[in-house]
């Protein structure tokens, strides 16, 4: 069994090993494949494993060998999965491997805002404490977490972890999403987080997410309904003073929307893992941004995160070649 690796680099940049699916087939690894090599690179292998080439039903047809698609991530939307379907290809994704991670990540954009730790490190380091009169100053004015609000776009395991957190922390959570059976769920199951006895997570509509957050972070995925879900008139809806997080998909916001309010002061500060186009173009309109943070999609690249991602990986391949794919999309 022949199993080609397009961009193995991403996962395993070194710190890891293929060998559990070294065990399972004839292994070819490139650590990146140029869209021009794609159909070369696969050639006849019946495995493909990919993380973030497009696989479209050309390549499908170029390769007619391939009966499997293992995608090294959550998102499938670069692999054409009707063409997939027709082919009688099946395709597999890695589900809730990054939850604890991503929310890690959440709270990290979350706390530099309000502690600013790197900016008074910087400060620190460049010796402006050594000439401090006082025995403590600070940068900028900082804020306490408890009894702001929290707003979440989107409630799935990644969302309800941010929930969770949130919670640990005093503040007053809210949701928007189209389960809201998963608030309820949520609300049975963590009721004891909110010694008031009210629902740890409130429901809200969309405005009322956009209007009422503090904090507001994204966890939706990307669709048609989802794309450009923050926009000029979403953010008019935003306290000047809230802060907004995108760890979801680059193409959710508006970058330019959101450039316009930083530099209009209409929002108080952006943070996100992703942007619109990856790597991030010259031009995109969030580089220099004001009170803009910005990290190179990494969200979900601790050692641990990825360890998990390519035993799932390894266990959705061996469930394939055993007659009982799991993970199937």
């Amino acid at each position: 069994m022949k199993i080609v690796i397009l961009d193995g680099n991403a996962l395993n940049p070194g710190d890891l090993s293929w060998q559990g699916f070294e065990k399972l087939g004839e292994v070819t690894c490139y650590p990146r494949t140029p869209v021009e090599k794609v159909i070369e690179r696969i050639g006849n292998a019946e495995i493909l494993i990919v993380n973030k080439i497009t696989i479209d039903s050309k390549i499908m047809d170029s390769c007619p060998s391939l009966k499997y698609i293992g995608v090294l991530a959550t998102g499938y939307n670069i692999i054409d999965t009707e063409a997939a379907k027709k082919r009688n290809i099946v395709v597999t994704n890695i589900p809730a491997y990054s939850t604890a991670a991503v929310a890690q990540s959440v709270f990290a954009f979350i706390m530099e805002f309000t502690n600013g730790v790197h900016a008074h490190n910087k400060s620190v380091m460049n010796g402006d404490w050594c000439k401090a009169k006082d025995f403590c100053y600070w940068t900028h004015p900082m804020k306490e977490l408890s009894g702001k609000t929290l707003g979440i776009a989107g409630f799935g395991s990644i969302g309800q972890q941010v929930a969770k957190i949130a919670l640990s922390f005093g503040m007053n959570v809210t949701a928007f999403t189209r389960s809201a059976e998963k608030i309820a769920d949520f609300n049975e199951k963590y009721a004891i987080l909110k010694e008031d006895g009210t629902a740890p997570v409130k429901t809200v509509t969309k405005g009322e997410l956009f209007e009422f957050s503090d904090f507001l972070t994204l966890h939706c995925p990307l669709t048609e309904q989802t794309k450009n879900f923050v926009n000029e008139q979403t953010l008019s809806l935003m306290k000047p003073s809230a802060m907004l997080i995108n760890t979801s998909r680059g193409p959710v916001v508006d970058e330019y929307a959101v450039r316009k309010a930083l530099d209009k002061n209409r929002l108080g500060g952006f943070a996100c893992d992703v942007i619109s186009a990856e790597p991030m173009k010259e031009d995109n309109p969030l580089l220099g941004a004001p009170r803009c943070i910005i990290t190179p999609h990494v969200a979900w690249a601790a050692l641990e995160t990825r360890k998990r991602l390519m035993d799932i990986a390894e266990a959705n391949l061996k469930a394939f070649l055993a007659g009982k794919p799991q993970n199937t999309v």
